[in-house]
């Protein structure tokens, strides 16, 4: 059997059959690494057919009404808020892909899910030993729940052993360091990866198993591996947050049995991952005086959950010819239109200034509902005037200078109002035909509703 050499784009799984510098099909630069393969001489179907080479068997067809259901029901986890973002906990035959960096807590949590799982559990470890995996449980206290470890990385010795075992739940930490000895390339590699999810995805799926995976990162901040990994899970969960600050953020991209717009926050400490129940309170700053200038509190929508986070913002006169625009925690290209739309339609002067915006507490913020926090706090930094003590706002703004309508107006409200906001500012007609209930909590409250964003500008720097 002659081997051959191939390139492979890490990040789309194309392949050709020399190096470029530029996939053609996904269009990355640098992702192509080389394999090497053995050419195997295989008939077409029709050529098997034809000869009556084809030994496979027809496969047996089912009726969805003869399939069932949810029967065997789901699996918790013993953490409130991963079985929130899971959708109610691990399904029986799922393949779950677990991503963050290094340090962010990955490992942590997996770990005190297995120790509520007790012996239904096992843990493959490819990283470290078991005597590793041992003193971590024992700082976590779970060392005496009695799942199974075993550090292998051959995923034929792997299938073995959870096919001898039968556990309900397999963590493998990490995927990148299994290997297929059927393949030439080393582990991690785009093959490698590829060979030995599929392998366990048909494991997970034949028995029944859930089967949790844990992903390394890129420097940009993807699941490393050939892009096909993620399409072959059942859900991807991806950590976020600060290396420098306490709390992480545990983010839906994928859920096949689940919402992907759910979050979970939690806290690092010296007893692991703890769930963080009041997220609002948790990213605000504690100020008793004054609120100072270019800092505004926005209501965001995670899911179903309502989270107050602050934005703040700097601008100073840009000693340069293009001023600079920085952002953090939230998307550049976002701030730069804010800040045309606040100098085009709310007539505020930004031409010459430097405009740096940042969300405390290291959040990322994607949702379109801070848009009117980011911009108020802009304009709030541009005049050195602080908007007034109790204030938060939300709603999208548009090109056109208009403040927008965003979901889940009612809940966003019941959330200011409980942390003791008696001023809100938000869209026009967000309101429109409220309960009686939500009347009674809006007692001693100024909701104030603007169409545009010059409306609202001129409302929260009265």
């Amino acid at each position: 059997m002659a081997a051959k050499t191939v390139y492979v784009c890490s990040n789309c799984g194309h392949e050709e059959p020399k190096w470029l510098g530029r996939c053609p099909d996904c269009g990355a630069w640098s992702t192509f690494v080389e394999e090497v393969r053995g050419e195997r001489k295989a008939a077409g179907f029709a050529a098997r057919a034809r000869g009556g080479g084809s030994r496979a068997s027809a496969g047996k067809t089912l009726r969805l009404d003869e399939v069932g259901g949810e029967a065997e029901g789901r699996m918790g986890t013993g953490i409130g808020e991963l079985d929130r973002i899971l959708g109610g906990g691990l399904v029986p035959g799922s393949l779950v892909l677990v991503g963050g960096e290094p340090g962010v807590g990955k490992s942590t949590l997996l770990l005190q899910v297995m120790g509520h799982l007790g012996d239904r559990c096992l843990m493959v470890s490819g990283e470290e030993s078991p005597r590793q995996v041992a003193m971590s449980a024992r700082r976590l206290g779970v060392a005496g729940s009695g799942f199974g470890v075993l550090a292998e990385t051959d995923v034929d010795v792997i299938g073995a052993t959870i096919l001898r075992e039968r556990p309900e739940v397999v963590v493998v930490d990490s995927i990148q360091t299994l290997y297929s000895p059927e393949l030439a390339g080393a582990p991690g590699g785009v093959g490698q990866v590829r060979e030995c999810a599929a392998r366990l995805m048909r494991l997970a799926k034949a028995e029944g198993i859930a089967v949790v995976l844990v992903g390394h990162v890129t420097k940009e901040g993807a699941i490393a591996g050939p892009r096909v990994l993620e399409h072959m899970v059942d859900t991807v969960l991806q950590f976020e947050g600060d290396r420098f600050q306490a709390f992480r953020i545990l983010r839906a991209l994928k859920n096949r049995f689940g919402s992907t717009n759910e979050v979970g926050v939690f806290e690092m400490t010296s007893r692991g991952m703890e769930e963080v129940e009041d997220p609002s309170a948790f990213f605000l700053s504690r100020r008793e005086a004054e609120v100072p200038p270019g800092v505004a509190t926005v209501c965001l929508l995670e899911g179903t959950r309502p989270m107050l986070v602050e934005i703040e913002s700097l601008v100073a006169p840009s000693p340069l010819a293009v001023p600079r625009r920085v952002a953090r925690g939230v998307d550049g290209g976002r701030i730069n239109m804010l800040c045309a739309v606040l100098s085009r339609r709310a007539g505020l002067a930004l031409g010459s200034q430097d405009v740096y915006v940042n969300v405390t507490g290291g959040v990322r913020v994607e949702e379109p509902a801070a848009d009117l926090g980011a911009a108020l706090a802009i304009a709030s930094a541009l005049r050195d005037r602080p908007l007034e003590r109790g204030t938060a706002c939300f709603g999208e703004v548009g090109l056109t200078g208009d403040v927008r309508f965003v979901p889940g107006t009612e809940r966003r409200l019941r959330e200011l109002i409980k942390l003791g906001f008696d001023r809100i500012i938000m869209p026009e007609g967000s309101s429109g035909g409220p309960t009686d209930d939500g009347a009674e909590s809006r007692r001693g409250v100024n909701v104030v509703e603007v169409r545009t964003l010059e409306e609202a500008v001129a409302v929260a720097l009265l």
